[in-house]
């Protein structure tokens, strides 16, 4: 079964994709947000693409454990997801996955200028090898 990770973003939309067997994520792309028509667009060309049956979506928890306003954003974004796609949308917490894909670039010295470009799609995969590993 093939599942789609989301890092939800106010500006881009960070994606990766697990393989085949739900077992690996791969990051994908970043969605330069426009609009909620063409985001949706973006999306289902991908889920047509990969034949997604399951989105995990990014939930920004603080560090205690509460939800934020982000989540809220989320939960909105997550229900959209739901009806636009008829797919079972999981959220999945994010804390830390930006600023782990962040430090993972740096360390591989990735400059700051394209790390900016490319941190939403790392913080996706992240996210979802955390939650594809957690099924196991």
């Amino acid at each position: 079964m093939r599942v789609l990770g989301l890092d939800y973003g106010l500006k881009r939309l960070g994606v990766a994709v697990s393989d085949e067997l739900g077992i690996t994520a791969q990051s994908l792309l970043v969605i330069e947000r426009k609009n909620e028509k063409k985001d949706l667009e973006a999306i289902a060309r991908i889920i047509h693409e990969y034949h997604i049956e399951k989105i995990v979506i990014g939930y920004p928890l603080l560090l205690d454990g509460s939800k934020g306003i982000q989540c809220e954003k989320v939960d909105r974004y997550a229900e959209r997801l739901s009806a636009e796609f008829n797919l079972p949308v999981i959220k999945w917490d994010e804390t830390l996955s930006t600023w782990e894909a962040d430090e993972l670039m740096s360390e591989a010295g990735v400059k700051r200028r394209k790390r900016k470009k490319l941190v939403d799609k790392i913080a996706a995969g992240i996210m979802l090898q955390s939650y594809l590993d957690r099924l196991r």
